[in-house]
């Protein structure tokens, strides 16, 4: 069906930015060598106050426009497949060439639902999880227009966030721990899981893809994650609570350089999975995230790496393998993007009793940065609690008050994309490590999410997700201005 599109008022396009090429594909996990750093002298410009849109969707500032590129249940798959599946979340976007774009987007769907991911042949992991997650794979133009979309990968459960890799692909995540023997109910509708889920598996940007599932990056409630520059090691968040989830690396065997199909080859115990400790000055472990505040933004405290003793979870979850004090658990441990020196992961909030230790400082989103070369982490962003958080009021001056950050990306400029996952209004952010955080959209439909934010490889679209009612949006303007 055709995009529906709003224009504010003409704004020309952000000028085409050079990109690094790993393997002959650009990949924006890889095309920013920085690590955070404060606005030198307040040179970013901050974006305009948001224009409410008359067609009641998508909040912009004056000079931005959006298209709908697709629509939950509305917008068709190719080669009769059906309609758009709903709950988008996170996704990868690549360039095609010739002005337009491959979009891997993952569905955060359980078995049964009304606009599930379909069973494709030859795309389908579990037989058992009827119309649930998986993956779909969209064209489109820098106009926003559907140029079609069709499955990748279906059978999978509650695909969230995930990463795109140097080599092309997409590592999507299943964000649960069901296992197999499992029962699900939705409606009218039951059945029952025939495999383990809680696993990763990798998407090509042609739309193939391998639905047997990476073992070796463990079992558990995974919801985003980054390759380092040198193929040699995965960061992956868990989003997860009593107890709290944690942050991992997993490290390839000596020897191992990663790239397109191997991890798919490994053995489920192939490499090494860990989980973080953030230690303090007097060699102790921090136990928890919520201790640290905006007091310490920017300071760096070392990192070591203790191995999870066994990583499929057959008996006990990974996150309860390790005794409190253990490790640093975090509520939500969420969005994940890596740089050429580093990686930044996102805790989306923790207020309520049972979600921090109760001596531990109530937030509304931290963002952190780790630093490869000096095993550091630092906390770049961080939201204070605020009340209307609990209540789920308006805030009383909506875009400047922001909670519960998720999902991230980099900007080609090296500034930081955040999208809302909270109370009251939900936002995209610009958010510059070190300095001030500004809203650039405002989801008017509703109070759902918004997901998967990501810069097309040219840095003229941001694409982004509106989860409910799941909908695809290309936003354009002049970013390079506010971003640059």
């Amino acid at each position: 069906m055709p995009a529906s599109r709003r224009n504010f008022l003409a704004g020309g396009a952000a000028a085409g930015v050079g990109l690094a090429v790993a393997g002959g594909i650009p990949s924006l996990a890889q095309a920013h060598p920085s690590r955070p750093r404060p606005p030198a002298g307040g040179g970013h410009k901050p974006f305009p106050p948001l224009v409410d849109d008359p067609d009641g969707i998508l909040a912009l500032p004056e000079g931005f426009s959006y298209a709908i590129v697709t629509r939950a249940g509305v917008t068709r798959l190719d080669r009769g497949q059906g309609v758009t599946p709903a709950d988008h979340d996170g996704m990868a976007v690549y360039d095609a060439g010739h002005g337009r774009y491959t979009i891997i987007q993952n569905h955060e769907i359980d078995p049964g639902a009304e606009f599930g991911v379909p069973h494709v042949k030859g795309t389908v992991y579990d037989p058992g999880a009827v119309d649930a997650g998986g993956c779909t794979v969209i064209r489109t133009d820098r106009a926003g227009r559907n140029l079609g979309e069709f499955v990748a990968i279906s059978g999978t459960v509650s695909n969230c966030a995930g990463g795109p890799t140097p080599w092309g692909t997409w590592l999507t995540c299943e964000e649960t721990e069901d296992r197999a023997g499992d029962e699900w109910e939705e409606g009218d509708r039951s059945g029952v899981f025939q495999k383990d889920h809680g696993y990763v598996f990798e998407v090509w940007a042609d739309g193939s893809a391998d639905p047997r599932p990476i073992k070796c990056l463990g079992r558990y409630a995974h919801e985003a994650l980054a390759v380092d520059k040198d193929r040699t090691k995965i960061y992956l968040s868990e989003d997860a609570d009593e107890p709290n989830g944690l942050f991992y690396r997993w490290t390839a065997p000596r020897g191992l350089k990663l790239g397109p199909r191997v991890l798919t080859r490994l053995a489920p115990d192939a490499g090494t999975l860990a989980a973080m400790q953030i230690i303090m000055d007097d060699g102790s472990v921090l136990p928890d995230v919520a201790y640290l505040t905006s007091a310490q933004l920017g300071r760096p405290f070392p990192v070591r790496w203790i191995e999870v003793p066994e990583r499929d979870a057959k008996t006990t979850p990974i996150r309860e393998q390790f005794a409190d004090g253990q490790v640093t658990r975090g509520r939500k441990f969420e969005g994940v993007w890596g740089t050429d020196e580093g990686v930044y992961v996102v805790n989306s909030y923790a207020w309520e009793e049972g979600e921090l230790p109760a001596d531990a400082a109530a937030h509304d989103g931290m963002v952190w940065f780790y630093d490869y070369r000096a095993q550091t982490i630092q906390l770049v962003t961080y939201f204070p609690h605020q009340v209307t958080a609990e209540e789920g009021a308006p805030a009383r001056y909506t875009d400047l008050t922001f909670d519960g950050p998720d999902n991230v990306t980099v900007t080609p400029w090296g500034s930081l994309v955040l999208a809302e996952d909270g109370a009251g209004a939900s936002h995209v952010l610009s958010s510059f490590p070190g300095g001030p955080t500004y809203a650039i959209a405002r989801n008017q439909l509703n109070d759902s999410e918004f997901c998967g934010p990501t810069f097309s490889e040219d840095g003229k679209v941001l694409f982004v997700n509106m989860q409910d009612p799941g909908l695809t949006l290309a936003i354009t303007g002049p970013w390079e201005r506010y971003l640059g």
